[in-house]
């Protein structure tokens, strides 16, 4: 079982507005459910959940973003703040699984909904935004703590204060940790694990494609 700390959702508004008078909106900044409520999960979306620019976020394959409550306490270390509610934009916070224990295709049951772990989390500058920090991107990717993205396998009804159930361990056993250093590895010096992602047909396109194009062309 993984334990849920809290559950988030928030819908696009205003998160900033820029020098030259542009006007950026976002669903990043999320709010915790209460317990007992009740939620409908979709294809795409938690209800009361939403993104802005669907051109890069939110689709199948970032339908529920999941980041460990335990990466929170080492955060505020490295950022001297307190982090408040949902610090990433995350749809739950997770007791009890971290990248390295995670593995792309594994499949969760949350109540009445069936969910699959397709990728880490590489954030867009509207984290920056969010947290008003200009490093904040080149810190997870460095640091490794990205949280993952769940496609929705059989949509539901799901219980905010209820555990996540594995009911499906990938055997290929390529975590989200592994995933994150194979898109890292530029130059493919991990030949095989660069491989071994892109052809996993769990991995969301839009890690996997990437993988077997940079492939294609060091063996060109």
């Amino acid at each position: 079982m993984i334990g849920v700390a809290t559950v988030n959702v928030g819908t696009p508004a205003l998160l900033a507005a820029t020098d030259d008078g542009q006007r950026v909106y976002s669903g990043i900044a999320k709010r915790p459910v209460p317990p007992g409520t009740v939620l409908w999960l979709s294809l795409v979306n938690l209800s009361g959940d939403g993104q802005a620019d669907l051109s890069v976020h939110g689709g199948p394959d970032k339908a529920v973003y999941a980041y460990p409550s335990e990466h929170l306490p080492a955060w505020e270390a490295d950022l001297g703040e307190a982090l408040g509610d949902a610090p990433f934009g995350e749809n739950v916070s997770t007791v009890g699984a971290l990248e390295a224990d995670v593995n792309i295709g594994d499949r969760w049951r949350w109540d009445g909904a069936v969910l699959e772990v397709c990728q880490p989390r590489w954030p867009c500058f509207k984290l920056a935004l969010h947290r008003q920090r200009a490093d904040i991107q080149a810190r997870m990717r460095s640091n490794g703590r990205t949280g993952w993205y769940l496609r929705v396998v059989e949509p539901g009804e799901v219980t905010v204060g209820s555990t996540l159930e594995v009911v499906e361990t990938d055997p290929r056993g390529l975590s989200v940790r592994d995933a994150h250093e194979a898109m890292g590895d530029r130059h493919i010096e991990r030949r095989d694990l660069v491989a071994a992602l892109a052809d996993h047909p769990a991995l969301a396109s839009e890690w996997r494609v990437p993988l077997q194009e940079r492939l294609a062309r060091r063996d060109a």
